[in-house]
């Protein structure tokens, strides 16, 4: 398992759990708004085994979970095995995925995986244009859908990029099946970005109270939704 990364410790990456982020590199999104750009390319730091080892030990009674993150962590194929090894220590374990592969989602809930994040990032017919790559929409869909049926721990986030109105995030939210946990998080300008993208990344976003507004709206379809 590559490891490019490391917050050791953070009180919001797990919902009411103490936690902290390995983080993996690549990713077969290319999101313009992405803000781990440098781990989509692959870079970053490489920590050790070894180092993840004695970190994680030095950790039990302090930490509650670990969560992973990226880049797009089902990317790598021992992800379920690294799951396994995580939840030897007594960490409960957390995903954040770009939903991309619900064929691995199913093998990390059998691994014992508690919870789960995916993006759900625009509506299907903006998915391609907004997060390139091999970006499908009805993979991520299938994700979601997959998640609902087991009864795993989960939450759908959507980043309010400037590109989505009112009309999009409706859109999103039925679409989606209703989920135990919707979160809106308010768009950020990432630091590093493609110069192809720099209108797209300078465009006026929404602002808190239009969310806000917008969001009583969405409770039609995802009751449960968070700002």
């Amino acid at each position: 398992m590559t490891i490019s990364g490391i917050v050791k410790s953070s009180l919001v990456d797990y919902p009411g759990l103490v936690c902290c982020v390995l983080f993996v590199p690549g990713c077969n999104f290319d999101c313009y708004f992405c803000h781990n750009r440098r781990l989509l390319e692959g870079g970053g730091d490489k920590l050790t085994g070894g180092y993840i080892d004695s970190f994680l030990s030095e950790r039990e009674g302090f930490l509650d979970a670990v969560a992973i993150s990226g880049g797009e962590p089902t990317l790598m194929r021992d992800l379920p095995e690294f799951v396994r090894y995580l939840k030897g220590f007594g960490y409960k374990v957390k995903v954040d995925t770009n939903g991309s592969s619900p064929e691995t989602v199913e093998k990390l809930i059998k691994y014992g995986c508690d919870y789960f994040a995916v993006d759900y990032k625009a509506p299907a017919a903006m998915y391609r244009g907004i997060c390139r790559g091999c970006a499908d929409a009805r993979n991520v869909i299938d994700t979601i859908k997959l998640l609902a049926r087991s009864g795993a721990e989960f939450e759908v986030r959507t980043t309010v990029i400037p590109e989505l109105d009112e009309k999009a995030l409706l859109e999103i939210a039925a679409e989606l099946p209703r989920v135990p946990r919707y979160v809106l998080n308010r768009y950020k300008k990432p630091e590093y970005f493609l110069p192809g993208d720099e209108q797209r990344i300078e465009a006026p976003a929404l602002s808190a109270a239009e969310i806000k507004s917008i969001a009583l709206k969405l409770k039609k379809y995802q009751p449960d939704i968070v700002i």
